[in-house]
């Protein structure tokens, strides 16, 4: 899974998105060991058990688990294991990225430049 979100994250990295990890692994040296040799570059939590907190509070009941997370806070969808397709998590990501893009507010407009005084120099 971790080549996919890679690629994920490298083709969203201008986007409204942003993945984030919960490791389960109880050695903490080795999970950096292993986040640094797989180039997981996208945060993610150290739990240090399949009972630490995140995994509690979210009832994971499997590994992987995905959440699929709207830019209003709504889980949108849930994967107990990989999805079967990585197409249909790229299909689901790219809808809501366009949907937060289209609720996003216009960038605020640049002022107009003022007009110099002509009684000023300078």
């Amino acid at each position: 899974m971790i080549p996919h979100e890679k690629a994920l994250v490298e083709r969203m990295k201008n986007e409204p998105f942003a993945l984030v990890g919960i490791n389960t692994d109880t050695d903490k040296d080795e999970y950096r060991k292993q986040q640094k040799k797989h180039g997981v570059t996208w945060r993610s939590s150290w739990q240090g058990s399949t009972r630490g907190a995140l995994p509690t509070e979210w009832g994971v009941s499997g590994f992987p688990t995905l959440y699929l997370v709207d830019h209003k806070g709504v889980i949108r969808k849930v994967w107990v294991g990989t999805p079967d397709k990585e197409e249909d998590l790229d299909q689901l990501v790219d809808e809501l990225v366009q949907a937060a893009k289209a609720d996003r507010p216009p960038a605020p407009a640049k002022p107009e430049p003022k007009p110099s005084d002509p009684k000023k120099k300078g």
